[in-house]
């Protein structure tokens, strides 16, 4: 990056460290922050989503819907993050090759499975293998949003539909009683009110996401992770034109405190909003701030 860094063998000290640490695969292993970044901007509201769907079906007065809801909330929970990991991404990828597949190739004569291969014709392949390399990390990281969003759904799900159950019956009854209908009942009263009491929940789910980006490195992703691990190994003159010794407990301390700095950062937004929704309400938080107002 620096004209002085032509030939870093002639550096010493922070020139040295300045030209290692602005090389090409530096400059990834910064990229893959903002990587992280845009998985949580994007995942939480598709997860959060995901979850409303799922309370909303577990609380359905028709029964095949309640069964749908309250199972895709007992199962996913149920199921090892790792494992759901490794598995779902296989399934939902060659998922799309197989429908794919049946679409564009409808006299592919030969099986599809052939052993431990899953074999398409090559027109069917997602994305295609002649495809740029940017079409593939947008595909990866499609698959990476709908993982972790199937999976912090349910979870979400289960802390909404307590949320839900959480709001006073005898509101609902008296809305009920004013004439209004089962719909105004669950926008105008249940879903305000029910954020005061599934907040709390939703914010240790949001720290467990955090704390859950590392799984990218199981989906074939280049995150923090397998940068700093990769960064970080031994390398030797005959590897590398910047040769030092295995750095990657200095790499693993930098990325102890990119997530506790994120973590701290959220604590206080979400304790920010968790202030403002209990204003006023008739809850243990809503109380504390009227005798703290009243001090």
């Amino acid at each position: 990056m620096f004209s002085y860094c032509a030939d870093p063998s002639t550096l010493e000290s922070f020139r040295w460290l300045s030209c290692y640490l602005t090389t090409g695969v530096h400059m990834s292993f910064y990229k893959s922050f903002l990587l992280v970044l845009a998985l949580l901007a994007v995942t939480a509201p598709v997860a959060l989503s995901f979850g409303f769907l799922g309370a909303m079906s577990a609380r359905s007065h028709i029964a095949p819907v309640s069964w749908l809801g309250k199972g895709y909330i007992a199962i996913v929970r149920g199921v090892p993050d790792i494992a759901f990991f490794l598995f779902f991404v296989i399934a939902l990828d060659q998922s799309f090759e197989l429908i794919k597949h049946n679409v564009v190739c409808p006299d592919w004569t030969d099986p599809i499975r052939q052993g431990n291969d899953f074999l398409v014709c090559p027109q069917a392949k997602v994305p295609l293998g002649s495809s740029p390399e940017y079409v593939h990390q947008l595909y990866g990281f499609m698959l990476a949003v709908i993982t972790f969003a199937i999976v912090f759904g349910a979870f979400a799900a289960n802390v909404l539909f307590g949320g839900m159950r959480a709001v006073p019956h005898a509101q609902l009854e008296t809305a009920e009683a004013y004439g209004m209908t089962r719909r105004q009942i669950f926008w105008r009263i249940l879903v305000p009110q029910m954020w005061v009491y599934a907040l709390p929940g939703l914010s240790n789910l949001w720290m467990v996401l955090i704390k859950a980006t590392p799984l990218l490195f199981l989906l074939g992703i280049e995150d923090i992770v397998y940068w700093a691990r990769e960064l970080g190994g031994t390398k030797t003159s005959k590897f590398s034109a910047y040769p030092h010794p295995d750095w990657r407990m200095w790499y693993f301390l930098f990325l102890l405190v990119f997530y506790l700095s994120f973590t701290k950062v959220s604590e206080v937004v979400l304790e920010r909003l968790m202030r403002r929704l209990n204003k006023g309400q008739a809850t243990a938080g809503g109380e504390a701030l009227r005798k703290e107002a009243a001090a």
